[in-house]
């Protein structure tokens, strides 16, 4: 049930064999010729991409974890190069479906899971009740803080398909209303549909940074 969710979303194959999860392994096929090209203006950009995200992640992290930025910025360029390569027609959007997403979300949740308890087991209770509660209310908060640990895997997966798959089906539903429109609406139709692409691609980069932050901020509080 939890794979067949946006199955409907589908582009169809005639091959019989699920060739359309080919296109997130695409992006690597490129890394490696990276290294072989001139200093320009493009690897630049990237590269001063990188070293902001690292930044970033470095000040979520503390100095504890050195090293553990360079994970959850290649979680944040995996997840961005789906988002906007599912942009393109006919090209299927790996990240809108919740067995991509769970696949991402849930072994990160649970390595930190795993680890905080066995190795941080007193700072892991600490957490379940926030700093100031009352002792009254110290039951019902160590229930929804746990609640809400347990949940995270699947908000983070459900909020990145959702946002992928929201703006996906706008398009679709406004470009199967340009077959029997008139001239006028047709203009208006273009217009909606250009803003919409405008959106999306937004979304594709603050989804993918959202889920990398939230990552993060999940790695910080295990030790």
């Amino acid at each position: 049930m939890m794979t067949n969710l946006f199955s409907v979303f589908d582009p169809s194959t005639s091959y019989g064999l699920p060739f359309n999860w080919l296109s997130s392994m695409i992006g690597f096929l490129f890394v490696p010729y990276v290294f072989w090209f001139l200093p320009n203006r493009a690897l630049l950009i990237w590269s001063k991409l990188t070293q902001v995200l690292h930044t970033e992640f470095k000040i979520l992290l503390g100095t504890g974890s050195l090293g553990s930025t360079m994970m959850f910025i290649s979680l944040f360029i995996f997840i961005l190069f789906n988002n906007f390569l599912g942009l393109f027609p006919y090209i299927f959007t790996s990240s809108s479906h919740l067995s991509m997403t769970l696949a991402l979300s849930l072994p990160l949740w649970v390595s930190f899971m795993c680890y905080g308890w066995i190795n941080n087991t007193q700072h892991m209770f600490a957490h379940l009740v926030p700093q100031g509660t009352p002792s009254v209310l110290m039951p019902f908060m160590v229930c929804i803080e746990t609640i809400s640990n347990i949940i995270r895997p699947g908000t983070l997966a459900v909020r990145l398909a959702a946002n992928m798959i929201a703006g996906h089906l706008l398009l679709t539903l406004l470009g199967n209303q340009g077959p029997s429109a008139n001239s006028t609406i047709l203009i208006l139709l273009i217009s909606a549909q250009i803003l919409l692409l405008m959106l999306e691609s937004a979304v594709a980069v603050i989804q993918a940074y959202v889920f990398a932050v939230l990552s993060t901020l999940y790695s910080s509080e295990s030790y």
